[in-house]
């Protein structure tokens, strides 16, 4: 089985996470081909609610080479499945507190299927950023200093 991670390397620099779920993901028939190729991008990508389902936009999977007529559209918004407990529960964090919904990373799990790491999430301020750059940065240089030592 290969081993496909697709990560949101965005996201942790520009939220600050709250919350984590797994969810399913509707796909097409040659997406599942193409993101077992890793040819898949979760950047600019975000999730929204339409009448109670979850779906996630900008995420592009590309089309499959021997794909032909019965290809997929790159950039389509597909839905995501998590149970209705999950829904309610996500879909009322979000309209109270003014959370928003960002995909972390796409895998594929042990039995085959597509999944998608989504996170409850809050937009980080600029000046949160620079210090998370600065810990990131003081970190290594602890980690160098313990490898000369």
């Amino acid at each position: 089985m290969s081993k496909i991670n697709i990560r949101n390397k965005r996201a942790t620099f520009d939220y600050e996470i709250i919350e984590k779920y797994v969810a399913g993901i509707q796909l097409a028939g040659t997406e599942i081909k193409s993101i077992r190729e890793g040819k898949a991008s979760l950047v600019d990508s975000y999730c929204y609610f339409v009448n109670g389902e979850l779906w996630i936009k900008g995420m592009h999977v590309a089309e499959y080479f021997y794909g032909t007529y019965n290809n997929h559209q790159p950039a389509r918004e597909r839905k995501l499945l998590l149970t209705k407990k999950e829904l309610q529960k996500i879909e009322r964090k979000t309209k109270e507190s003014g959370l928003t919904i960002i995909p972390l990373r796409l895998f594929i799990n042990e039995r085959g299927f597509a999944k998608l790491e989504i996170a409850l999430a809050k937009g980080k301020k600029r000046h949160d950023k620079r210090e998370t750059l600065k810990m990131k940065d003081a970190k290594r240089e602890m980690d160098r200093m313990k490898k000369i030592f």
